[in-house]
């Protein structure tokens, strides 16, 4: 009879451990804070969340592109009332217009695969070069994000333009700018590194609004340097 009072109330207080966990915790909060590793997908598998609900609540677009201590809200807005702007760099409005100078690109290299053309790129291009090369912001902008904590992207710099847009540059080899510093189109902000399969890649996106679209209909033309290479997508 001892043995089984004990083996009850241990395990009602393995369920009161599982249920005051972080991620409990933070439902009760209505907050998540990303942690490294984590994926849209997995915390919300964690919490008992749609992914693409959580998405929606977030303005995430795919929700592809989320970092490390960024903060997501874990219900909806209550009706009627604006969705509060959690420290994101993926929050904006819908007509939010791009930056009004336009896009640099951001490295000198030939594209290697297209936007879409592969998993790789589902949400970016791939651009070559050497290694060491510098990498440049696209437009002006605030960091955002500077670091290694999002899988898949390698040492990785996010710039915020505008309430709107953003770009994204994976596979750096070393960073040159931090979290909250302004920079201006043309700046370098790291070199080029290793990473899906190439010795010197670079992994850029722009997004609007959280949605990836094709940086080819944004950069500036440039004749072959602006196509992917054959037989590399």
């Amino acid at each position: 009879m001892r043995v089984a009072l004990l083996a009850v109330l241990a395990a009602a207080w393995l369920a009161g451990c599982a249920a005051g966990g972080p991620e409990a915790a933070g439902a009760r909060a209505g907050v998540y804070v990303v942690r490294p590793g984590d994926t849209l997908y997995g915390i919300a598998s964690r919490l008992g969340i749609d992914y693409r609900d959580l998405a929606r609540w977030n303005r995430l677009g795919d929700g592809s592109l989320i970092h490390p201590g960024q903060r997501l809200r874990l219900d909806p807005a209550p009706e009627g009332a604006a969705a509060p702007a959690p420290r994101s760099p993926q929050v904006g409005a819908p007509d939010t217009p791009p930056p009004a100078a336009g896009w640099l690109w951001p490295a000198s290299g030939p594209v290697l695969a297209g936007f879409g053309a592969s998993t790789r790129t589902a949400s970016g291009i791939l651009i070559g070069g050497q290694p060491g090369q510098a990498v440049v912001a696209s437009a002006d902008g605030e960091v955002v994000y500077a670091g290694s904590g999002l899988t898949g992207y390698g040492l990785l710099v996010i710039v915020r333009h505008n309430p709107g847009w953003l770009s994204a540059y994976g596979h750096n080899a070393d960073l040159l700018v931090r979290e909250g510093e302004r920079v201006r189109a043309g700046q370098p902000i790291g070199h080029m590194g290793a990473g899906a399969g190439h010795d010197a890649v670079l992994h850029f996106e722009i997004r609007r609004n959280g949605a990836p679209v094709d940086p080819l209909r944004l950069l500036p033309a440039r004749g072959g340097a602006g196509r992917p290479a054959s037989g590399d997508e």
